[in-house]
Formats: structure tokens, C-alpha cells, sequence
């Protein structure tokens, strides 16, 4: 990925010039680094001298080592390469070697500056400048004056047309309110110089900024990092464009990763074939937790102990290694974005708390919630099932009463069947629950799917329902997995809970639906064991359903074809099976 480096030494106030060290002192008199070395010499090992040199300049100046010279100076210690890094090293720090006014004539003048006319000073006016003046202007002003240096490698200069100082000017010019806002700069008030070398590996541009009002102009970390960000967007659009749309893909795979394993291990937490004892009693924790809770179930509204138990869940599914490597994949991307305007990447944080995968704890905490019915209305929605004539009811009920004898049931059956075949679309599915279950007619699977398909295709939201779960399982039909998804989503389009149950698990449910099935019945068992265990809310629906209510959905529930005992379309029930 393309990098900038971004350094800004400063002058202050009053500061004429600094102690030289002894070292750099008869460098610079010698002149050895400035002046490029012969071509026959260039690939020689660097000597002793530039290695001494290069040695005290890391040791007094550590920021030195984040150019790119170094980079390729520790790669080939060659000649050329140690006086280019020892030339650059200087200029980085040339706020502790010289006055102002040497300061702008050397970057103006020196041996590989690009000229626009007499000397290579630019700024954003497009003016012809005169530098004596410009020299003077900086040497009087009252406040801090910065001196940043921006280099690009080679190749990348090449690549993005960086190689010019016109092509270094309209990009100023274009990031100047970042620099701007990035120096605690008013807009109206930044001024700017600047002059383009193309003497070494990395072009580079060295700049003189500062701000009209000398109160103005400080510079932070986070400062550094939005004026790097901006020359990136500037210098690299389409590169971080890139980045930007693998960041997104890797960021949505890792959020599919984590919830597609979670509700794997909940299936199995129910079917008792967990392997991960940590995340079963952490969810058992956590599902006891959310039992109590008041108010909205989502992570941002929960105790901080509770909190706690979600952090360690996601951190836990974190240790998985589709999940792990989903996360390194995203984390190297981003890595790569961060790089282009930040020099020290920040440590891999656990997955818990990389604020980019909140949403990944919501998950956690919305399908314990499930468990506990929080997405399930318990009143009794508006639907066909309320339509179901009173002949039809009175039959289902006659049909499944203990009190009924052998005669009056088949009798009852006997006039289902008419009504079903009158077209009759509730007795329909009446009639198909009975074949199915075999017990009161004689079992017909054939015949099954006839009345049940009748009623689903007349509208009927149970009747869907059953025929999604016959053609996801396969037990007395062939398996039809396409069949079994487009009745469940009518159905849960309709408003079935238990069929959207299964739509929000499709995943899980298709690659297993017989495990599928059993966990579903004993997920039941365990959020009907936390149901009773809850007081009823106040304000709004709660989980205590009082005894006449329970009477009207037992009447309905048998009005509709179930047995007193099947549980199949129980409103006050969590999960479906």
C-alpha cells in the first residue's frame, strides 16, 4: 500500500539558533552527504564514518528512523543509501541546526531542488516570489513557524503523477483547510511556502507554515493523523477507494461468521452436543440475566455486569478459527488504511471491544433474547386464524374432546372432510392436520400435502408453516429445501413467530434440520422454565398471561386442528417446534 511520511519540526518564537553538535558540525562542514557521491562509488558499503554518523543521528533524532531513507539504508547500507538517509536526517532537523533565514534559503537553493524560476519556492498564490522577502517575512514573525516535510516513495510519486512541483502545489492548495484545521490554523489566516526535491529515492516537498495570528498554531498527535488521512484522500483516491470497499466486504464476512457460529452453538446448546462448555454457561448466564433485566434489550442499555458477560461471549466466538481468521483478514485491511496516514499501528484490540463490530455484540445479546420470547407479541395478533367459522371450530373441538365418543368424532371428521372438500380452506387445514397425525383418520401423506397445500395457497399462515417444516425435514415427504423456504417466509411474512423463527435461522436450520428440530423443542422447554420464573411487566405486554386468556388461546388452539396437548401454535410459547 502507498505510504506517506509526514514529519514537522518548528521554530519558535525568538529562537535564532541551536548548539551544534560536534559531530554534525564538521559534517556539514565537509560537506560529505550533500554532494552525491561518485557513480563509481554509489554501491560501495557505506563507511565507517556515515555508519558512525547515522548511529548518533538515530540515537539523538529517534523520529529520523521513520523515514523512508532509513527503510532502505537498513535493507542496502550502501554509500548512496547512508547519504541520502544522513542528508534527510538533517533537514528533518534543521529547527536545531540553523537560523530561519538559512532554513529557507537552504530549502530553496540546495542541490536538487526542482526551480520554478531562479529558485524552487512556491505557495498557494501561484505568484512569482522573491525570496529575500519570504526570508525576511519568517524571520519576523512573532509566533511558531512549522516546517513539515512530506516524501512519497518513487514509484508511487511516479505512479500518482506526484513528480512536479505544479503537481505538489494543486495538491496543497486542495488540502490547505485540512492543514488548516490539522494546525489549529483559522483558514483565513494559514500561510504556507513550500519547494519540491527530486534529488533521492522519495521526492519530497519541504514546506514553511505558519499562522497570521501568532496565538494560533499547535499541532497533536490526532492533528498529524487528519493532515496525513487528508494528503492520502489526495494523493491516493483511488487506492484508499479500494481499501475502503474491502473493508466493508471483510467487516460484513466477520458479522455473518459470528452470528452464523453462535446460532450453531445454540442449536447444539439445546441439543446437548455443545463442545464449548464456556459459551453454554456464559449464555445460561446471560439468558438468566435478560430475564430480569427492565427496559430495552440491547447492549448499550445493559448493566455494566452484564455487559461483561457479552464481552465475553463475543471474545469467546473470537477464538474460533473461522471467526479468528475473518478478523485477521479484516484487521490487515484496515492496517493497510491506517497506514497511509499514521506511522505506528495500533495493537490487534480484543473483538469485544473493536468499536467497528459493535453490532456483533447487539447479536449476541438479541438472539439470547430470543430465547426468552423478547421478539414475540404475546397478544393475539390479527389474523386469518381469528376468521375460522364457528362450525369449523365446533367440529376441531368436538374431534379433540375427551369427553367425545368414537361415533360423535367420526362423525365430526366426516363432516370436516365435506366442509374441507366444499372448499372450506380452515377446515382444509384441519382436515390435513389429521392425516398427518393418523390417529382419529386413517394417515395419508399424499393426501396430507393436498389439503395442506390448499389451505396455504388460499392464504393460510399455519398451513404455510406446517408445509415449510415437512419439506425442510423429510420425514414422510421428499426433502425440498427451496419448497420448505418459500412456505416459512410466506409465513412469517404473515406474521408467524415461529416461522420467522426459522427464516432468521435459515442457515442452521437447512444444513440440519432433524438437529434443527429437536433443539428448537428444547429451547422451548428452557425459555418456558425462564418464562415462569419471570414476574409479569407492568406497562405492556408481559410473560404472565392470566387464566381467562389462556382459556380463550386453548379454545382457538383446538378451534384450529391441534390436539389439547400440541403445542405447534401456543401464542404464549417462545419457540416453535
Amino acid at each position: 500500500m502507498p505510504r506517506i511520511i509526514f514529519i514537522s519540526p518548528h521554530f519558535k518564537s525568538g529562537h535564532s539558533s541551536a548548539a551544534h553538535l560536534s559531530y554534525l558540525i564538521h559534517y556539514i562542514a565537509t560537506r560529505e552527504g550533500v554532494v552525491p557521491v561518485a557513480d563509481t562509488d554509489r554501491l560501495k558499503p557505506a563507511t565507517e564514518m556515515q555508519d558512525r554518523l547515522i548511529r548518533q543521528l538515530v540515537k539523538d533524532f529517534p523520529s529520523a528512523k521513520k523515514r523512508f531513507e532509513y527503510e532502505y539504508y537498513l535493507a542496502r547500507p550502501t554509500r548512496e543509501n547512508a547519504s541520502d538517509f544522513i542528508q534527510t536526517a538533517l533537514e528533518q532537523n534543521l529547527d536545531q541546526i540553523g537560523k530561519r533565514e538559512n532554513y529557507v534559503d537552504y530549502i530553496g537553493m540546495r542541490p536538487g531542488v526542482a526551480k520554478l524560476d531562479a529558485h524552487g519556492l512556491f505557495d498557494g498564490t501561484g505568484k512569482k516570489l522573491v525570496i529575500s522577502q519570504v526570508q525576511k517575512e519568517i524571520a519576523e514573525h512573532p509566533g511558531v513557524v512549522w516546517t513539515p516535510v512530506i516524501s512519497l516513495r518513487r514509484e508511487d510519486a511516479h505512479a500518482m503523477g506526484f513528480e512536479s512541483p505544479e503537481s505538489w502545489r494543486a495538491m496543497l492548495c486542495s488540502c490547505a483547510a485540512e492543514l488548516a484545521k490539522g494546525y489549529k490554523i483559522k483558514p483565513e489566516h494559514l500561510r504556507w511556502y513550500a519547494a519540491f526535491h527530486d534529488k533521492s529515492h522519495h521526492p519530497h516537498i519541504h514546506m514553511i507554515l505558519y499562522s497570521t495570528d501568532p496565538t494560533e498554531g499547535f499541532l497533536t498527535k490526532q492533528g498529524i493523523s487528519q493532515i496525513k488521512s487528508a494528503l492520502a484522500r489526495s494523493i491516493f483516491p483511488e487506492q484508499l477507494r479500494e481499501l475502503y470497499a474491502t473493508d466493508t466486504q471483510r467487516r460484513d464476512a466477520l458479522k455473518a461468521d459470528a452470528r452464523k457460529l453462535y446460532q450453531e452453538l445454540i442449536v447444539q446448546m439445546a441439543s446437548g452436543t455443545v463442545r464449548n462448555e464456556r459459551i453454554e454457561k456464559l449464555t445460561e448466564q446471560l439468558v438468566a440475566k435478560l430475564s430480569a433485566h427492565k427496559g430495552k434489550i440491547q447492549y448499550g442499555y445493559l448493566q455494566a455486569p452484564v455487559k461483561a458477560i457479552v464481552d465475553e461471549i463475543v471474545d469467546e466466538l473470537a477464538r474460533d478459527a473461522r471467526v479468528a481468521e475473518a478478523y485477521r483478514l479484516w484487521y490487515d485491511i484496515r492496517t493497510d488504511i491506517i497506514s497511509t496516514y499514521q506511522d505506528e499501528m495500533p495493537e490487534l484490540p480484543p473483538l469485544s471491544q473493536q468499536k467497528e463490530f459493535k453490532p456483533i455484540r447487539n447479536m449476541v445479546v438479541a438472539e439470547a433474547a430470543k430465547l426468552l420470547g423478547h421478539e414475540f407479541n404475546f397478544e393475539e395478533a390479527p389474523s386469518d386464524e381469528q376468521k375460522v367459522p364457528e362450525d369449523v371450530r365446533k367440529l376441531v373441538r368436538i374431534i379433540h374432546a375427551r369427553e367425545s365418543t368414537s361415533d360423535t368424532v367420526r362423525d365430526a371428521a366426516a363432516m370436516l372432510l365435506r366442509l374441507a372438500d366444499s372448499g372450506n380452506t380452515y377446515a382444509a387445514y384441519a382436515f390435513g392436520k389429521l392425516l398427518r397425525q393418523g390417529d382419529i383418520v386413517q394417515k395419508d401423506v399424499l393426501e396430507t400435502i393436498r389439503y395442506l397445500t390448499d389451505a396455504a395457497e388460499a392464504g393460510n399462515a399455519n398451513a404455510m408453516y406446517v408445509l415449510g417444516k415437512l419439506y425442510l425435514v423429510g420425514e414422510d415427504v421428499p426433502q425440498d429445501k427451496e419448497a420448505a423456504l418459500r412456505w416459512l417466509t410466506q409465513s412469517a411474512e404473515q406474521g408467524n413467530t415461529y416461522a420467522q423463527f426459522y427464516t432468521e435461522h435459515w442457515v442452521v436450520a437447512a444444513q440440519n434440520p432433524s438437529v434443527f428440530l429437536s433443539a428448537t423443542r428444547l429451547l422451548h422447554h428452557m425459555s418456558r422454565v425462564f418464562q415462569n420464573n419471570t414476574p409479569p411487566q407492568r406497562g405492556g405486554v408481559g410473560y404472565g398471561i392470566d387464566k381467562k386468556l389462556r382459556r380463550k388461546m386453548k379454545e382457538k388452539k383446538i378451534a384450529q386442528g391441534h390436539k389439547e396437548d400440541d403445542q405447534e401454535q401456543r401464542q404464549d410459547y417462545i419457540i416453535p417446534y
